[in-house]
């Protein structure tokens, strides 16, 4: 036999052999490319109701953000008339407490005028009446 003939023997067995080992890897790709399929198809199912639902929560987001910064304006006038608010009562209280003051120092005052003149009259009459 020539050499020619061993060679394409040993070709056509080599081939043989590839081809006998790539149908599994065939059959594995193809197992693959289905699953693959069907998980792109799952996905796109499941994916279009979720997108839906997050246009769905965007919009009432925003509707939500929109009437927060309406009435964003009537918090800081609530919050300043609030202040307003404080500092008026402690006005009012510092005057309280001021006149308090003045009223207890006036009650001290008319104490003792009224025990100073009571001392005075007494020694007065008891000189008058000495003499």
């Amino acid at each position: 036999m020539p050499y020619t003939g061993i060679v394409l023997i040993i070709i056509a067995i080599a081939f043989c052999a590839l081809v006998l080992t790539l149908i599994p890897t065939i059959l594995a790709v193809k197992r693959t490319a289905e699953s693959v399929t069907a998980l792109y198809t799952m996905v796109q199912e499941e994916l279009k109701p979720t997108i839906q639902e997050l246009s769905a929560v965007l919009s009432e987001l925003k509707t939500i953000s929109s009437g927060v910064a309406e009435h964003t304006d009537d918090v800081k006038r609530f919050m300043a008339a609030l202040g307003e608010t404080g500092s008026s009562l402690h006005t009012i209280s510092r005057t309280v407490g001021t006149a308090t003051n003045v009223f207890n120092t006036t009650s001290v005052w008319i104490a003792g005028a009224k025990v100073a003149g009571k001392y005075i009259l007494d020694r007065y009459l008891k000189k008058r009446g000495g003499n």
